[in-house]
């Protein structure tokens, strides 16, 4: 059985507190030795992801900025890739491009009166602090190339904020420090079925089952396309935004928790 996992990165496959990743590692040679994709979906940037896939030394696809472009490298040889033309990737873009972004968290913050500051707006040191990222892990967190993460506003309501957005084409996801502006075309969901169709059309099976792995409501487009979704809670249980809805909950909070959940399902279909 075909096998592929989505799966978030902060939270989920990496800790919440300090972003390491040690406890899933056997589980992730086991599945590169049965050349089982693992696909990265996450709000990180590319060079993020990238510096993860050469920790790794993973090969295969990759889905950043909350579904905004899915990155399928030119030399994969178990997905389709529409046009090789690419150097290094193709790109299946589903976002708008980062000026855009911008030009859009400048036009809602007029609208609400509000000075809106996103990473652009924001020091490497203003950052490092805010997120508790080292400098290096802060300059790639910056290399955004289709959405713009702002902080906050607190005299604002959710409500108003994802309503006041929406007038200009974009989505939100608010978090208690920052939120996420969005393209309004853009979502994890989308980004992954595109993946498995390419991997369907290169497989040339009828049918692949699929795996997703996150820990907050920013992955629940992701966690409805999916076969088998799974939520990583946190150090006091799963998010409240995901229970409810008969998913499978990890036994452990973090890389502990993905690597149970995804030996269980391994020994289910390979083993």
């Amino acid at each position: 059985m075909a096998l592929i996992i989505f799966t978030d990165l902060d939270g989920t496959f990496l800790n919440q507190d300090d972003y390491q990743y040690q406890a899933a590692i056997p589980m992730v040679e086991k599945l590169k030795k049965q050349q089982i994709p693992i696909v990265p979906v996450t709000s990180k940037t590319r060079q993020e992801v990238e510096t993860l896939r050469g920790d790794l030394d993973l090969k295969d696809p990759f889905i950043v900025e909350n579904g905004s472009g899915a990155f399928v490298p030119i030399d994969h040889d178990r997905f389709a890739i529409p046009d090789r033309n690419a150097k290094e990737y193709y790109l299946e873009l589903f976002g708008c491009d980062y000026a855009k972004a911008r030009e859009g968290l400048k036009q809602v913050g007029e609208s609400l009166g509000e000075d809106l500051r996103g990473f652009a707006d924001l020091s490497d040191e203003e950052l490092q602090q805010l997120t508790g990222l080292s400098l290096d892990e802060v300059k790639q967190a910056k290399t955004r190339e289709f959405t713009e993460p702002f902080l906050t506003p607190r005299n604002i309501s959710p409500e108003k904020l994802r309503a006041t957005v929406a007038n200009f084409g974009f989505r939100v996801v608010v978090g208690d420090r920052f939120s996420h502006l969005i393209w309004k075309d853009a979502g994890k969901g989308k980004a992954a079925k595109w993946l498995e169709q390419q991997y369907l059309i290169k497989s040339g099976i009828d049918k692949v089952v699929t795996v997703g792995l996150g820990n907050s409501p920013n992955d629940l487009d992701m966690l409805e396309v999916v076969d088998y979704p799974i939520i990583v809670p946190g150090k006091n249980g799963p998010h409240s935004g995901l229970v409810g809805r008969g998913w499978e909950v990890a036994s452990a909070p973090g890389s502990q928790g993905w690597a149970i959940a995804v030996e269980t399902i391994y020994d289910r279909f390979v083993v």
